[in-house]
C-alpha cells in the first residue's frame, strides 16, 4: 500500500492565488505508466514516416489552438502572453522540422573497414523518462520530444510542479491529434515521482533544471545504469567590444536579459563592456530597459510578468540587498513592486565585486549586472570565470576577432551580434556546471539512439581475435 503524499497547489504567480489541486502519482503508478510506454514503444519504432505523419497533425493541433494553451502556460508561470504564444509557435516549428528531416538523420552512415561491408545505423533506445522545467513548460518539453520521438522512441514525462496544467495539456495534445496511447504520458507528482521515474524500467533520462536537482539525477541515473542527458543553469557573459553597433548591443541586451523576466538559462547574466564606450551602452541599456511594460502577463501589452514564484522573488531580491550592501551601484531599478504576485523591477546595476552573489550565482530574474573591462582578453577571462558554460554572446564589427574569442570562450554555444537563443538546427547545451549531452539537431537526435556497427565478412580467415 503506498503512502498518501501531499498535495501539489498551482499558483498564479501575478496574483498570488491558487490555481489547481493535484493529486501526486505514487510508485506504482509512475510504474504502471512506463509499463504501457513499454507496450507501444515495438509498434511506434517501425516506421518513421508514420511517426513524421503523426507528429504533423501534432504540429496543426498546436498551431489551432495556440492562444489557449498559451493562456496556460502563462496563469501557472507568468511569463507575458505574446511571448507564451511565441512560445508554442516554437514548439510547432520544432516539430515540423524533425518530422522533415529525421528519416534523412537517422540514415545508415556507411563505413570503410577492412570488411565487405561496414555501415553504422541509429536505433531507438525504447522509454526515456523526461523531467522538464517550468520557465519554458511547452518549449522544454517539445524541443526534446521532437527529436527523441522521431528517432523512434517514446516519453514519460514528468513537469515541473509549479506548471503541472502545462504538462497535462501537452499529453491532451498528443492524444487529440491521434496520436497512438502510450506514445507520450506525463507524470503528476514531485521529487519523489521523479524519482520513481529514474528508479522505474526507463532506458534513458533527460533533465532541464538547476545544477543542483540535475547533480542528483545524474547519480541516480548513474546508479540505475540509465544513460543521461543534463541541460542545467547558465551564467551567460554578454560581451560589448569598444566597436561594437551600440544600438544594435543595447537592443540586444534588453532582449537577452529581460525575456521571460529573465528566467532563462541562456539569458544573458553577465554584462561585459568595453571602457571606451561603456557610458553611452549603458545609457541606451539604461533607457530601453525602462520603456518596459511591466504588469499583468494576460495582457499583449506587457513586456514582463512576474517572476515565477515566491520563493524566486526572494532569491532576486536577496541577491540584489546582497549587491547593494557590498557597493553596486543602482542604475534603474533595484526593488520589489508592491503587489499581490511576485513582481520585481527590471533592475540594472554596476560597479560589481567578485564577492557578490550577483557575481557567482545563476540570477533567475529581471537584473542585469554590468562590469567594465579594459579590452577582450580581460572581457575573455572574466567570462570563464564562471561554474557554468552554456552560452556566450559577442558584439562587434570586426568577425575575424570575433571569431578568435569565440574558440576561447568556455561554453557550448557562442552568438555573434546576436543573443543565445535554441534553435532546432543546432545543437543546445553546454560544459562545466551547465551539464553535459546535447539537445536538438541531429546530434541532439543521437543522444538517445543505439549506434550500432554493423560489418560483414566473406570468411574469418583473415581476422586477428584481439579485442
Amino acid at each position: 500500500m503506498e503512502i498518501a503524499l501531499s498535495q501539489i497547489t498551482t499558483v498564479n504567480p501575478a496574483t498570488g492565488d491558487n490555481i489547481a489541486e493535484y493529486s501526486p502519482m505514487g510508485k506504482n503508478q509512475v510504474f504502471d505508466l512506463v509499463g504501457k510506454a513499454k507496450r507501444a514503444y515495438p509498434e511506434w519504432k517501425k516506421d518513421c514516416e508514420k511517426r513524421g505523419s503523426y507528429i504533423y497533425n501534432l504540429v496543426e493541433h498546436l498551431k489551432k489552438n495556440k492562444a489557449e494553451l498559451a493562456k496556460v502556460a502563462t496563469s501557472e508561470m507568468g511569463k507575458p502572453l505574446k511571448e507564451s504564444i511565441g512560445e508554442i509557435e516554437k514548439c510547432a516549428w520544432a516539430l515540423e522540422f524533425y518530422a522533415d528531416h529525421g528519416g534523412s538523420f537517422l540514415s545508415d552512415e556507411v563505413l570503410n573497414t577492412d570488411a565487405r561491408k561496414s555501415f553504422l545505423t541509429f536505433e531507438p533506445l525504447g522509454v526515456i523518462g523526461s523531467i522538464m522545467p517550468w520557465n519554458f513548460p511547452f518549449w522544454q518539453a517539445l524541443r526534446f520530444a521532437a527529436p527523441c520521438l522521431m528517432a523512434g522512441n517514446v516519453i514519460v514525462m514528468k513537469p515541473a510542479r509549479i506548471t503541472m496544467q502545462s504538462g497535462i495539456e501537452i499529453e491532451r495534445a498528443f492524444t487529440e491529434s491521434g496520436i497512438p496511447d502510450g506514445i507520450f504520458q506525463t507524470v503528476v507528482g514531485s521529487v519523489d515521482s521523479a524519482n520513481h521515474l529514474i528508479d522505474s524500467d526507463v532506458n534513458a533520462v533527460t533533465f532541464t533544471g538547476s545544477t543542483n536537482a540535475g547533480a542528483k539525477v545524474g547519480e541516480r541515473s548513474a546508479r540505475n545504469l540509465k544513460k543521461c542527458v543534463l541541460e542545467l543553469g547558465g551564467s551567460d557573459p554578454f560581451i560589448v567590444l569598444d566597436d561594437a553597433i551600440i544600438e544594435k548591443a543595447a537592443e540586444g541586451a534588453v532582449k537577452g536579459r529581460f525575456i521571460n523576466c529573465g528566467q532563462s538559462c541562456v539569458a544573458s547574466k553577465r554584462f561585459f563592456v568595453g571602457k571606451n564606450i561603456a557610458d553611452e551602452f549603458i545609457e541606451l541599456f539604461v533607457k530601453k530597459t525602462s520603456e518596459l511594460k511591466v504588469g499583468d502577463p494576460t495582457s499583449m501589452e506587457t513586456d514582463i510578468g512576474p517572476l515565477s514564484s515566491k520563493g524566486g522573488l526572494e532569491t532576486i531580491s536577496g541577491i540584489v540587498e546582497d549587491a547593494k550592501q557590498k557597493g553596486a551601484e543602482i542604475l534603474l531599478g533595484g526593488s520589489e513592486i508592491q503587489s499581490r504576485g511576485f513582481f520585481y523591477e527590471p533592475t540594472i546595476l554596476k560597479n560589481i565585486k567578485p564577492e557578490m552573489r550577483i557575481a557567482q550565482e545563476e540570477t533567475f530574474g529581471p537584473v542585469a549586472p554590468i562590469t567594465i573591462v579594459e579590452n577582450e582578453s580581460e572581457a575573455v577571462k572574466l567570462a570563464n570565470q564562471s561554474e557554468f558554460g552554456l552560452g556566450a554572446s559577442i558584439w562587434t564589427k570586426d568577425l575575424a576577432k570575433a571569431d578568435k574569442m569565440s574558440r576561447r570562450i568556455e561554453s557550448g554555444i557562442v552568438s555573434v551580434n546576436n543573443v543565445v537563443i535554441s534553435d532546432p538546427r543546432i545543437p543546445f547545451g553546454g560544459i562545466k556546471n551547465s551539464g553535459f549531452g546535447r539537445e536538438l539537431s541531429r546530434y541532439g537526435m543521437l543522444e538517445f539512439v543505439n549506434l550500432k556497427s554493423v560489418r560483414f565478412y566473406d570468411n574469418l580467415t583473415h581476422n586477428h581475435y584481439v579485442e
